[in-house]
């Protein structure tokens, strides 16, 4: 792992596949829009491209059983950093059962934790509960990994927990110690601990991860042919001053300091909502164009080579580093409703939002506009990490309203009218009752059925109590919609005089001129910018991408050995 000494945020080393995913990413939305114009209704109507609402029912089953997992540390991992003779290492579960699923396609459960930062010996207690585990058991595939911004996380090793059988009187496991196994892990990182070991009798090579599962009885439900995660509700915000000066996103103004110097920051969140997620919210990707079907499913050279490129926009937007902001909630509170709203910066400068949610409830968003570098940064295909299934997709926004116990459709909202009392000239009231959550399914990318719009109200209603939500169909609401966004964008211009946009004439890639321009908006000196540093380290093309799926082949062929290990 790089040495980073100081607080400033890391990004992961530019890839060759990125300008390829830009341009990829704005010819999928023009193929969208196209598909739209062509198609009457979102989920009916004229039989469109395949893909979108999909109502495969789920597998039934006997309701299962409520664990809670909670990893508690890991000790004598080995040293990823030479510079600080430490790691920064964070757990990713991964939760495998015998329940069938509607669609091989559709992921499994996963849990990553906080990163600890310059420790061997890290203490995590963070938990996990896991709705109808079922009473065949569960094998629970936890990877420690040494988190490093700037290049590739690299595994310090794999925990596996195989439970054969669950039943009510299942003690269950109590802070067991779970040796780490090496075979996969790090070369570099163990030869440095086996050097280390050779001169002290206090380095030991094995390590340990403890862990415990907990029986919480019999999950409330009546189908038991789907796990999910009911908590805690873990947030995390994803902070990104490279990308937020690309983009021309700054911090907005702090409430309690307006001396504060504004800084270019793009955000990107996520919260875990408490599940289930209703079974009737299950969306598949539209097939545009055969390209598409490739891009998703990885099945020809060129669609890996897609499937990659987006995957590796995800890791960038969400990225993992130390100004990451981590948050949990035990369950949906007032509180949690609150710090969506501070995520998303109240009412604010007219900001909307692109947002999707998982099947297991997790919700990802940032802030997306008309300007090259937000829009780019919103599509849906990115958002999911390139999945095959979610359960919903589109556009929200907040608006505040004069009085908390009125219907929003019943009183002024800010915008369109001008209401005292929040920004910019007031602090903004630290009461989700204040505020309105619009939210639709313009998403071209999984065209979400209009007809289940309720179902995802009633959803977000018990998440985030106390905040007002509309929702509105992109082709119905069309009218409705375009106007109340048109009046956020309006808000934006009025609020945001100090965001500094640049328009790129080649709207597939971000140009060094493009940056340099961006410098001297914010008082910088100009300089050559990374992406085209990146470009000039790419000597021969052709051969970046033979090595790039090699890679690709060398790792898996390595995961399926270990899997195949571990079965027999």
């Amino acid at each position: 792992m790089a040495s980073v000494d100081s607080s400033d945020p890391q990004m992961r080393r530019e890839h060759h596949g990125d300008a390829l995913a830009t341009k990829l990413v704005d010819r999928t939305d023009r193929l969208e829009k196209k598909t739209r114009r062509k198609t009457p209704g979102s989920g009916g109507g004229k039989k469109g491209p395949a893909g979108g609402f999909e109502d495969t029912p789920v597998p039934r089953a006997v309701p299962g059983y409520t664990l809670k997992f909670t990893f508690h540390r890991a000790t004598n991992l080995p040293t990823a950093d030479l510079n600080s003779w430490s790691s920064d290492p964070y757990v990713l579960a991964q939760l495998n059962t015998s329940l069938p699923k509607r669609h091989k396609q559709d992921p499994n459960l996963k849990f990553r934790t906080p990163t600890i930062r310059r420790s061997t010996n890290p203490e995590w207690n963070r938990e996990w509960m896991v709705a109808n585990v079922p009473a065949s058991g569960f094998k629970l595939k936890a990877r420690i990994y040494d988190e490093d911004p700037a290049d590739h996380d690299d595994r310090l090793g794999n925990v596996h927990v195989n439970v054969d059988r669950i039943s009510e009187e299942w003690e269950g496991i109590r802070e067991q110690a779970y040796k780490i196994r090496k075979r996969m892990g790090s070369k570099r990182a163990y030869a440095i601990r086996g050097c280390a070991a050779m001169f002290s009798k206090r380095v030991y090579m094995s390590g340990d991860l403890i862990v415990s599962v907990q029986l919480l009885g019999r999950s409330r439900t009546e189908n038991g042919g789907r796990m999910y995660t009911i908590g805690p509700c873990d947030w995390t915000q994803h902070l990104s001053p490279l990308i937020g000066r690309l983009t021309g996103t700054k911090d907005p103004k702090d409430d309690n300091d307006e001396k504060k110097t504004e800084k270019y920051n793009f955000q990107a969140n996520q919260i875990q909502l408490a599940g289930p997620v209703p079974d009737s919210l299950y969306h598949r990707y539209v097939e545009f164009k055969p390209f598409v079907a490739g891009m998703f499913t990885s099945h020809s050279l060129r669609g890996r080579l897609l499937n990659r490129a987006l995957h590796h926009q995800h890791s960038r937007v969400y990225n993992y580093d130390r100004t990451t902001v981590y948050g949990s909630f035990l369950s949906p509170s007032k509180d949690m409703s609150l710090q969506f709203l501070k995520m998303v910066h109240y009412d604010q400068g007219g900001r909307i939002f692109t947002y999707i949610l998982t099947l297991d409830g997790l919700w990802r968003f940032t802030e997306t506009g008309k300007e090259f570098g937000i829009d780019m940064l919103s599509k849906h295909t990115m958002h999911s990490d390139v999945s095959i299934y979610i359960a919903f997709s589109g556009e929200f926004f907040i608006r505040r309203l004069t009085t908390p116990w009125k219907d929003p459709d019943e009183q002024d909202t800010h915008p369109p009218a001008e209401i005292n009392g929040g920004f910019p000239k007031d602090k903004s009231p630290k009461d989700p009752g204040y505020y309105q959550l619009v939210i639709d399914n313009d998403s071209g990318t999984y065209r979400p059925n209009a007809k289940l719009l309720p179902q995802l109200k009633d959803f977000l209603h018990r998440n985030l109590p106390g905040l007002k939500i509309t929702s509105l169909d992109c082709i119905d609401d069309k009218e409705k919609m375009d106007k109340m966004k048109e009046q956020q964008r309006e808000r934006r211009k009025a609020e945001g005089e100090a965001r500094a946009y640049v328009q790129p004439d080649d709207a597939g890639s971000i140009s060094s001129s493009d940056e340099e321009e961006l410098d001297a908006a914010v008082g910088q000196s100009p300089v050559k910018g990374k992406l085209s540093r990146a470009k000039d380290r790419i000597a021969e093309p052709k051969d970046a991408i033979r090595n790039w799926v090699q890679g690709d082949q060398e790792r898996e062929r390595g995961e399926g050995q270990e899997d195949m290990a571990v079965a027999g």
